[in-house]
């Protein structure tokens, strides 16, 4: 759907303006301002969200609409071909020119390539990785949820079919299940500050459990509604005639969320009752940014020209390379331009590095994304042989 690229191309460039915001040192001043740019880092939920909606449905379509089973091998291959290749061109740019000593390290290079990075608490760059990989972090967990999401949907498909019942039924112990996941995500929150705070857990997936769970309760009432009437279709209206109330709850909990009842105005949090509070206004954020997008009803719409127009889904289709790239074109415009970090120069700098992303961006999309992932018509399928129907058809679809 073109208006959930629209949302993504919004998560991509909010976190690139907080990435320069930080450099420049603006997130970091005193006052309203500051504290609005300090939280662009809302980017990353509201793409957890994304993941969770897009990647969870079919799983959902199986247990309400007893279609078929989703093949994990072929879900898994997809997931490789979309978010691999091209991480590893930046990887390999980012180390080559960063990496100093640690260049010819195999460890380093293993980890980061197979974003492991997260789990290793002795590292050696300071912050969240290594120079220019920074927002690797997010990518880490991203593949985390990628390969518990099929265990996670056998779990909620077992709880759902439980003592059988019909569609209704079935949709409402999903919805009881996903809540569970979030109110984990709580749990181990708090569990990282006793006995004693530690940090390296809140880059590890069941902190973020509440954010993709969401998307995936979306992807619960999309199908729903579309099975049966009933709750979810009167759901699906509201939503579609409340957009603004929603887009104005999410600001809100936005304004809300840049005062320090989410902690310090840097990556991190001072407290547990920051931590939580962040959990929640941000798992708020998302929802209710990315709900008018997800139950979007077929049709002219506000929603639709604001996020679907062909710029939109255009930003939204590189915005993988936006958040790939953002780093190391910061970093090089720097070098190149001789600056210091938090010296200020935010608008000029702002400029100069969201042009530069976007025309790698554009590169890396149409040379390296696009390419790597046709070969998923590469990959072999359970009952396809070279030359079965099936394989037919796999490759006529790709």
């Amino acid at each position: 759907m073109a208006p959930l690229d629209g949302v993504r191309a919004l998560a991509a460039f909010a976190v690139l303006v907080f990435h320069v915001a930080m450099e420049s040192g603006a997130a970091l001043e005193k006052g309203f301002f500051g504290g609005l740019l300090s939280r662009g880092e809302i980017g990353v939920p509201i793409f957890f969200t994304l993941s969770g909606l897009l990647l969870y449905r079919p799983w959902v379509s199986e247990v309400l609409e007893d279609g078929r089973r989703p093949e994990t091998q072929t879900y898994l291959w997809k997931r490789f071909f979309r978010i691999m290749p091209a991480y590893w061109l930046v990887v390999a740019v980012a180390l080559l020119l960063w990496g100093e000593a640690h260049r010819t390290d195999p460890w380093t290079w293993g980890e980061m390539l197979l974003l492991l990075h997260n789990y290793d608490i002795e590292h050696w760059w300071y912050g969240l990785g290594p120079r220019g990989l920074g927002q690797m972090w997010s990518l880490s967990v991203e593949l985390a949820f990628y390969l518990t999401l099929p265990l996670m949907a056998y779990l909620l498909r077992r709880f759902a079919q439980r003592g059988g019942g019909d569609v209704a039924r079935r949709a409402k112990r999903l919805l009881i299940g996903l809540a569970v996941f979030a109110a984990l995500s709580f749990v181990y929150t708090i569990f990282e500050f006793y006995p004693d705070y530690r940090p390296w857990m809140n880059m590890w997936l069941p902190r973020s459990w509440t954010f993709f769970v969401p998307g995936m309760a979306l992807a619960v009432i999309s199908v729903w509604a579309k099975v049966e009437d009933g709750p979810a279709r009167r759901i699906v209206a509201a939503v579609s005639s409340s957009w603004g109330t929603l887009w104005l709850i999410a600001a809100l909990a936005y304004v809300i969320a840049a005062t320090p009842v989410t902690g310090p105005r840097f990556v991190g949090i001072d407290g547990v009752w920051t931590a939580v509070s962040e959990l929640l206004l941000y798992s708020i954020i998302a929802f209710s940014l990315v709900a008018p997008a997800a139950l979007l009803q077929p049709g002219p719409s506000t929603v639709g020209r604001l996020l679907g127009g062909r710029v939109m889904s255009y930003l939204g289709r590189i915005s993988y390379g936006v958040f790939l790239w953002q780093f190391v074109v910061l970093y090089l415009w720097y070098d190149f331009t001789g600056q210091q970090p938090w010296q200020g120069n935010m608008p000029v700098n702002l400029v100069a590095v969201l042009v530069i992303t976007v025309i790698v961006a554009h590169l890396t999309y149409q040379y390296v994304e696009e390419p790597a992932r046709r070969l998923i018509r590469y990959v072999p399928q359970r009952g396809a042989g070279p030359g079965s129907p099936k394989a037919t058809a796999l490759k006529q679809k790709v």
